[in-house]
């Protein structure tokens, strides 16, 4: 074999060179064609990682072969435009092959193909096989709790441990990384991606590097993209199955037998990904063809499942593709984007099921990302059912339908239009309607209770007035267009009423409605469970989380001390420092506590 090395980009980008330099494996002359330091100058400036990789690797072997005593030169021309653009067809490695041919030199690649070709000229060729990587470094940032890692240059390393929704974040070492350590685990991450079988490089940008290694996902940023290098590597913390999220049966018959246009909505980091991942291997196990359509690719799916990236730069082109393959569901992570979007609704309208992850805080907000995107009358065709995830369970469940009817809160029959209606699926109960309104189409909620039109708000305003400052809190009930029940304590009916009804006779004259007077009645409020902590700065009254958003009245023994709105969680919050807090102390230690609803 010749003593003279000639490495091609892929030697360089692996730093397989300078690695035999340090044990002093390498004698002679090593030969860099131009066309190699073109090649890796050319992608640096495009901002790809592997291009800095190259360009340190020519320097460090220019300093290894003045320590180690083996001569280094640059020779040859640069490429022509013609040559550039012709890269990816081969061109640049034949004219490297043609160097080391002309020098009488022994070829260094990683590349099979290139080395094969080189063979079948009769070039001295050294291949370098990828060698199988069992862990890589980041790997050691990840215990089992750790959803991800946040890296930073001057920054203490930080991660996010816990369950989806239910993480805290955590510093994990104590010096800030410098940008030798960040530099380090670039260059090894993308070495790892390209060596790994499990690994592949998603997208590479001006400053901006994802791979994916098994079932980490890792997005790089480096200057001018972002300020200053850092990684960010995230890590499902669970595989779970669709079991473990004890669906209702109501819910599995439609997931089984109806749903097919599927939106997955919830806040980042509470789920959404998992569920999809769970509910495509139900469907897997069912029987059927399952696809995802993914940038990046990080679904934790079986190896029977396809997962798809863009093709030639368009999930467009990726939807055309699997048109061909007809799946009977593809997942599709993540909806963003109106061409997103676009391509989701082609495919649902060509007969694929969907499963859409999107973005969303609230279950509807999901549905409205639809409206201007697509026709109101197609909305249900494209999506029937809404799934909610919140802190890595499913919240709420949708169906969508198409109606035509009298939107909620109008009364003119020919005011009936195409309506979408979303309704809750454990009871029907419509909660949500889209439609046109003039040019525009709106989302009303709809709060199960019957809207008052404008002359039936017009007149309990004026019964209002009539009776303000001479009952206390009338309640007023429409029982039809031209009667109102009116209920008030039972010894304020007859001043309601006046002298031989002479004062309920005139409020029926000039409101034009018949009025019904009766007593108010009187519901007692009952007392629930409840339990006290400390916590922090706060004294907690837990009550539970059945009674969310209710209204409580709290006593001391029968006396009366506050009524108060129960949170989402369940919990009454007061400030440990005030008055309040302390009375409450006392007659919960005394056993005077009383909370009622």
């Amino acid at each position: 074999m010749s003593n003279k090395i000639v490495p091609d980009t892929s030697t360089l980008i692996d730093g397989k060179l300078s690695e035999l330099a340090e044990k002093d494996e390498i004698k002679g002359e090593v030969i860099i064609p131009e066309f190699v330091v073109d090649e890796v100058e050319n992608q640096a400036n495009k901002g790809l990682e592997i291009g800095y990789t190259g360009i340190q690797e020519i320097k460090n072997i220019r300093e290894l072969g003045e320590e180690k005593d083996f001569q280094v030169s640059f020779i040859g021309r640069r490429p022509t435009e013609e040559e550039i653009g012709l890269a990816s067809s081969g061109r640049i490695d034949a004219l490297i092959r043609d160097v080391a041919e002309e020098e009488d030199a022994t070829l260094y690649t990683g590349d099979i193909v290139q080395a094969r070709v080189a063979e079948a000229k009769g070039i001295d060729v050294k291949l370098f096989e990828k060698e199988r990587v069992e862990k890589f470094s980041l790997e050691d940032y990840f215990d089992d709790k750790t959803m991800s890692v946040h890296l930073k240059q001057g920054s203490v390393p930080k991660a996010k441990r816990g369950m989806p929704g239910e993480f805290t974040l955590e510093e994990i070492r104590e010096d800030p990384l410098t940008q030798q350590d960040i530099e380090n685990l670039v260059q090894e991450t993308i070495e790892t991606a390209e060596i790994s079988d499990e690994g592949l490089i998603e997208m590479e940008g001006d400053g901006a590097t994802v791979v994916q290694i098994g079932s980490y996902r890792i997005a790089m940023a480096r200057p001018p993209f972002s300020e200053a290098p850092e990684i960010t590597a995230v890590r499902p913390v669970s595989k779970v199955g669709l079991e473990d999220y004890n669906l209702s049966d109501k819910l599995m018959e439609r997931l089984n037998q109806r749903a097919e246009g599927i939106l997955i909505a919830g806040a980042p980091g509470h789920g959404k990904s998992t569920f999809a991942q769970a509910l495509s291997e139900h469907y897997e196990d069912q029987g059927k063809i399952m696809k995802t359509m993914e940038k990046p690719r990080d679904l934790d799916v079986g190896p029977d499942i396809t997962q798809y990236s863009e093709l030639d730069g368009e999930m467009e082109n990726t939807g055309d593709f699997l048109l061909l393959v007809r799946p009977d569901y593809t997942v599709y992570d993540e909806v963003r984007k109106t061409s997103d979007f676009k391509v989701y609704s082609d495919m649902r309208m060509a007969g694929v099921g969907m499963l859409g992850v999107v973005h969303a805080s609230e279950a509807v907000d999901a549905v409205q990302r639809l409206i201007g995107r697509v026709e109101l009358g197609m909305i249900p065709q494209i999506v029937d059912t809404v799934i909610h995830i919140e802190n890595a369970d499913v919240a709420e469940v949708y169906k969508l339908e198409l109606t035509v009817k009298v939107p909620h809160g109008m009364t003119e029959e020919d005011l009936a239009r195409p309506v979408v209606q979303i309704s809750e699926l454990k009871n029907e109960r419509p909660v949500y309607e889209i439609y046109t309104y003039g040019e525009e189409t709106v989302v009303i909620p709809v709060d199960g209770e019957k809207q008052e039109t404008g002359a039936e708000k017009l007149a309990r305003k004026q019964l209002e007035h009539e009776l303000s400052g001479k009952v206390d809190n009338p309640e007023i009930e429409f029982i039809s267009n031209d009667h109102i029940r009116l209920m008030v304590d039972e010894d304020e009916i007859s001043h309601v009423i006046g002298h031989g009804g002479k004062n309920i006779d005139r409020l029926e004259e000039e409101l034009g409605l018949d009025i019904t007077v009766e007593p108010r009645k009187k519901t007692l409020k009952q007392g629930i469970q409840y339990h006290v902590e400390e916590r922090g700065n706060s004294l907690i009254i837990d009550v539970g989380s059945d009674h969310s958003g209710k209204e409580v009245d709290v006593y001391d023994g029968n006396d009366f001390l506050f009524t108060a709105t129960v949170g989402k969680n369940g919990e009454i919050a007061l400030t440990k420092e005030s008055d309040l807090a302390g009375r409450l102390i006392g007659c919960y230690e005394s056993g005077k506590l009383d909370v009622r609803i």
